[in-house]
């Protein structure tokens, strides 16, 4: 086996925290091949090939056998699973096993979606997520990523953390999963080694504490706070612990464990009593380095409602009246649950139980995306949009063209397609039975409406 280069400092800070032997297997564990992974989506069911191997503390991951092509296979596209690390999504489990009441949840820094997503699905009906993401063309990609998870339950922002201030005390759930000095993606990334310094280390623990110092503000009373990172060292995990209880009141958390997960359970004292961290070593788990903890506000602090906006008032978004959208539930067939409002002439949907946090919302943030864009409306035909078909909500008005595996790669390209017997109008393009996107038939010829910015290119 080749020796790993590694940077002396960082194998010094690993003997510490590992000893001799130990961190022998962790040098070994980095040259290794990663083993990939996928979360499904549980609200898309189809049948995966490869989701054999689950990933223990999850219901809805698997390891893969081998890496696929996943741009060749349409189903991705349609948002039925994600690709994403294993250890990272320990998440769900800190979720089901505090049974985390769902309302408001904020992913600080939630590009590209991995967490996201996650977060989504746990959320459901029954909550409303902000995925907000700083640098702008992150956010697009977070965009794309929640529309194809379909669940219409998430807002995307593209704000800096300090934006959020108004909302101190406003959510039930805050996630950081803080950039860090990417320890974790040694093996992953060779390149993050030649990167990796301990000035580096210390850059990054400085520009969490920045994050944190407004983070740890915006949980209500008897919320909880989950801060993460993809790396190792203590100046970014258990030290931000210490510095969290320091600035504000939190009570500990601890996350049961399978012994057979070998997952580091680790513990933090402090005037406020012990809290915990879980670290993930790739040499222990099948998955890359993770570090999460989770800590909850006290019952008694802070707590900030929604109120009530009289009349509201944005410089471009317009809420539809009552009556309207009571009209497009019983139109699309829905439970009456839904609120709407128009962009652009474009109508979107959200749950109507937290249309009141989302005007608070839209009033502080930079908003680039919301519930579900339906489309736009001519008299009583609808121009329907692509989140639409992508979404859960029914388009039962519409008719559908199951496509081969052949046609979906067609109509992912945004290729020419030839399909006999369509009707005239718009068809929705489904792949076993997922929703790929929508053609209009114009009787001579058919149009593609997939966006351009999405197709594939191979």
């Amino acid at each position: 086996m080749p020796d790993i280069q590694l940077p002396p400092a960082f194998e010094s800070q690993m003997l510490k925290l590992l000893g001799d032997a130990e961190f022998e297997q962790f040098k070994n564990a980095i040259d290794q091949p990663s083993r990939t992974s996928i979360r499904l989506n549980p609200a898309k069911p189809f049948s995966s090939p490869w989701a054999k191997s689950p990933i223990p503390w999850t219901t809805q991951g698997f390891f893969l056998e081998e890496r696929p092509s996943f741009t060749l296979d349409p189903a991705i596209h349609a948002g039925a699973y994600y690709v994403q690390e294993a250890s990272s999504i320990f998440i769900e489990q800190i979720l089901n096993s505090l049974r985390v009441p769902k309302g408001l949840f904020l992913d600080l820094s939630a590009a590209p979606g991995g967490k996201s997503t996650l977060l989504s699905s746990y959320l459901g009906a029954e909550g409303l997520l902000v995925a907000n993401e700083v640098i702008q063309a992150r956010a697009q990609i977070l965009k794309e990523n929640l529309v194809k998870w379909g669940l219409g339950n998430a807002v995307v922002t593209n704000n800096d953390p300090d934006h959020f201030e108004p909302l101190e005390g406003f959510f039930d759930l805050v996630l950081v999963d803080a950039p860090c000095s990417g320890e974790g993606m040694f093996r992953k990334d060779p390149q993050a080694r030649e990167e990796w310094s301990p000035d580096n280390v210390q850059l990054c623990s400085a520009r969490q504490k920045r994050i944190m110092d407004k983070a740890g503000a915006l949980v209500k009373g008897g919320g909880y706070l989950v801060y993460s990172t993809c790396t190792f060292n203590e100046s970014e995990n258990e030290d931000m612990i210490r510095f969290l209880t320091e600035e504000f009141a939190f009570e500990p958390v601890r996350i049961p464990l399978d012994p057979d997960w070998n997952i580091v359970e680790s513990a933090v004292e402090t005037e406020e009593g012990t809290f915990f961290g879980y670290r993930f070593f790739p040499h222990r788990v099948q998955g890359e380095g993770f570090f999460v903890t989770v800590l909850k506000r006290p019952d008694s602090a802070s707590t900030q409602g929604p109120g009530k906006i009289k009349d509201f008032k944005h410089p471009v978004l317009k809420a539809v009246s009552e009556r309207e959208s009571e009209a497009l539930e019983s139109e699309l067939g829905l439970d009456g649950s839904g609120k709407y409002y128009t962009l652009n002439d474009s109508y979107f949907r959200i749950n109507r139980d937290y249309f009141r946090h989302f005007e608070k919302l839209s009033q502080v943030l930079s908003l680039r995306y919301f519930g579900v864009e339906l489309g736009k409306k001519q008299k009583k035909d609808w121009i329907p949009s692509h989140e639409w078909a992508l979404s859960l909500l029914p388009k039962n008005q519409f008719p559908s063209q199951e496509l081969s595996l052949a046609q979906a790669l067609d109509f992912l390209r945004k290729n020419e397609l030839e399909l006999e017997g369509l009707p005239v109008g718009w068809v929705l393009m489904t792949y076993q039975d997922l929703s790929l996107g929508w053609v209009k038939n114009l009787g001579n010829r058919l149009n593609n409406y997939y966006p351009k910015e999405w197709r594939i290119r191979i």
